[in-house]
C-alpha cells in the first residue's frame, strides 16, 4: 500500500484537548517544557482494529524530517494519556525510545502527530526505527489520521 493509498483512508479524527489543528503546541510538551507527550484523542476507530501506530514528525527540520515519537502495537483506544508510553517505542531521530518534544532551533516548525488503525500487531524486533514500522504497517492499514501543531521557541 503505498502513502496515497493510506491517505485516501483519511478516516480517523485525531485532535488534543491541549491544542487545536494546526495551532500552537503548549509549552508543557516541549524541550522547553516538561518534554512529555501531550493527550492525544482518535475517534472513528473501525471495530477492526488491532492496534494502533503512533508517529510524531517535524518535516520542517533543517536535515530533513526528524522523528520525534514512533510508537507502534497500541492497544485500540479513543485516548492516548498526557505522558504516556501506551505501546512500544521504536528509536526516534535522537537514538532514543522515547517521546522528544518539538525543539526547532529556529523559526515556527509544524509537528504532525499521524495516527494509523491497524488490522494486526507488528511483529517487529525491540530496535525498530520509523522505517521499519511503516514498511511493516503499510498493508494492514484500516485508517489514518493526523494532527497538525505549530511551535516555535520562545
Amino acid at each position: 500500500m503505498n502513502t496515497q493509498t493510506i491517505a485516501a483512508k483519511a478516516t480517523l479524527k485525531i485532535s488534543s484537548p491541549e491544542f487545536e489543528h494546526e495551532g500552537h503546541i503548549p509549552a508543557k510538551y516541549t524541550c522547553e517544557g516538561r518534554n512529555i507527550n501531550p493527550p492525544i484523542a482518535i475517534k472513528g476507530l473501525p471495530k477492526q482494529a488491532i492496534s494502533l501506530v503512533v508517529i510524531l514528525e517535524d518535516p520542517d527540520a533543517p536535515g530533513g524530517i526528524f522523528d520525534h515519537w514512533v510508537l507502534w502495537n497500541i492497544p485500540p483506544t479513543e485516548l492516548i494519556g498526557e505522558d504516556s508510553v501506551p505501546g512500544i517505542a521504536a528509536k526516534n531521530s535522537t537514538g532514543e525510545y522515547r517521546y522528544t518534544g518539538p525543539c526547532p532551533p529556529s523559526g515556527t516548525h509544524r509537528y504532525y502527530f499521524k495516527v494509523y488503525a491497524l488490522d494486526t500487531l507488528l511483529e517487529l524486533d525491540d530496535d525498530a526505527d520509523k522505517k521499519v514500522v511503516e514498511e511493516a504497517l503499510h498493508d494492514n492499514v484500516l485508517a489514518y489520521g493526523e494532527l497538525m501543531g505549530l511551535y516555535s521557541k520562545a
